[in-house]
């Protein structure tokens, strides 16, 4: 058996399959698993980047049929039953793995809407990198604030836009205006209190995926910690100084900003596309591969797709497109184990079905909206919702102890105790005019 990915569908199959008697190789292009609803807590400096990873050979230690393979999968040939693949680590000639069963979780990414130029001037949240990228960006930012003199140019750096208003949205740009509160006090040059926050939504409110009471409450809360919201308004143009909007009455405005965050809508991996072609079905505007209602592709009953990354076809021809969502993916994981365990034992493959456990979403300390099977709570009961479910689903007792830590400290204290900027510090300022910069890293150091 051959699972590609050790995101949350991937590791569930690869953990459900271990406990009956097949081999297992888990391919994967980083060596851990990370749980990517924590990532903005990373990228805003409450969370270090190894509480909400952890090492998948660890995971599996006491699996001996299970081996875990730092690659990254270059292709597939259904036909042979080969998986071609390259190590990440002293990368070569291209080498050939063969399976009896293949389970593909290439997860998504996110969707720039035909504008790759974007990603280098607005980081996205997806992995582990692109937060440590946003931590550098958001800290790096209040620090070239102190150094500047222009009135007009530290209103930019303090000028954070956070793109796209569900859940990841709404929960970073709350977080930023959380640290401009910590922050109070830091600074000498100026009071980040002045620091501006904007979430740009398209479409008409924020967390569409909610119900409209929960979307309006979540509203206030944003309003009321310093963020402003701004719905019905499009990006139609983005650089490293700024974006351009256009609302609904096809006004377009420029806003100088050198913080920009991406959390607009995601595409299926590339994995999604590769296998559509060799399996020779469609995939959907957003990349999507058609699967059974088992999860298997067409044609090819040995392979299951699982995840961000498939639509299922349903008996009636239609397509189900499910949110993209853990608890989404780690049901198909398990379900992808149950249909091979099934085969294995010669019966039928049972169709996937998704039990919703309802949303979730965070905006500040002791404020959060959830929906749960109907019951629909905000403030701090949603947000002790939040903790839990959270703090359930992250691995590793280790890990949930420090992150209760960190968060009783943050909410205690109100302290974040990851503020680091990493890197090159000179690359941290490059948005800083180069004819500038020179004097002012003499006085950073004076």
């Amino acid at each position: 058996m051959i699972v590609v990915g050790g995101g949350f569908g991937g590791l569930q199959a690869a953990l459900a399959l271990a406990r009956r008697p097949v081999d297992v190789t888990l391919i994967d292009r980083r060596n851990f698993h990370l749980f990517q609803p924590l990532a903005y807590q990373v990228a805003t400096g409450a969370l270090s980047p190894g509480e909400i990873a952890y090492p998948l050979r660890r995971i599996f230690r006491r699996w001996r049929n299970v081996r875990v393979v730092l690659a990254e999968v270059t292709d597939v040939d259904l036909e042979s039953r080969h998986v071609q693949i390259e190590p990440v680590v002293d990368p070569g000639s291209p080498e050939l793995l063969a399976y009896d069963v293949l389970v593909v979780s290439g997860g998504s990414q996110y969707n720039y809407f035909g504008h790759d130029d974007w990603r280098e001037a607005a980081a996205e949240l997806k992995t582990l990198e692109g937060a440590l990228e946003i931590r550098r960006q958001i800290l790096g930012a209040f620090e070239a604030a102190e150094l500047e003199t222009d009135v007009v140019r530290r209103r930019s750096w303090l000028t954070f836009v956070v793109v796209g208003a569900g859940p990841t949205g709404v929960e970073m740009a709350g977080q930023i205006a959380e640290i401009a509160r910590d922050l109070r006090g830091d600074f000498r040059a100026f009071d980040s209190s002045v620091t501006r926050i904007l979430l740009l939504e398209a479409g008409e409110r924020v967390l569409a995926g909610f119900p409209p009471s929960l979307s309006h409450k979540a509203t206030r809360s944003l309003e009321r910690l310093g963020v402003t919201p701004r719905v019905g308004q499009m990006v139609v143009g983005l650089d490293a100084d700024g974006v351009t909007v256009r609302g609904l009455d096809g006004v377009e405005e420029r806003i100088e900003a050198r913080t920009i965050v991406w959390a607009a809508g995601v595409i299926a991996s590339e994995l999604a596309g590769m296998l559509a072609r060799r399996a020779g079905v469609a995939t959907d505007r957003s990349g999507r591969v058609e699967v059974l209602e088992d999860l298997s592709v067409p044609g090819h009953p040995e392979v299951l797709a699982i995840g961000d990354m498939v639509r299922i076809r349903q008996t009636d021809g239609s397509s189900l497109v499910l949110p993209g969502l853990a608890p989404v993916a780690i049901q198909q994981g398990r379900h992808a184990a149950k249909v091979i365990a099934a085969r294995l034992g010669g019966r039928p493959t049972p169709r996937f079905r998704y039990h919703d456990k309802g949303n979730l979403a965070t905006i500040g300390r002791a404020s959060a909206v959830a929906d749960v099977k109907g019951i629909r709570l905000s403030g701090l009961a949603a947000w002790i919702t939040w903790l839990t479910v959270h703090l359930w689903y992250l691995l590793g007792a280790e890990n949930r102890l420090l992150v209760v830590i960190r968060w009783a400290w943050s909410f205690l204290a109100h302290g974040r105790g990851v503020r680091l900027i990493t890197g090159d510090p000179v690359s941290q300022l490059q948005k800083v005019d180069s004819d500038r910069a020179p004097q002012r890293f003499r006085q950073a150091r004076i």
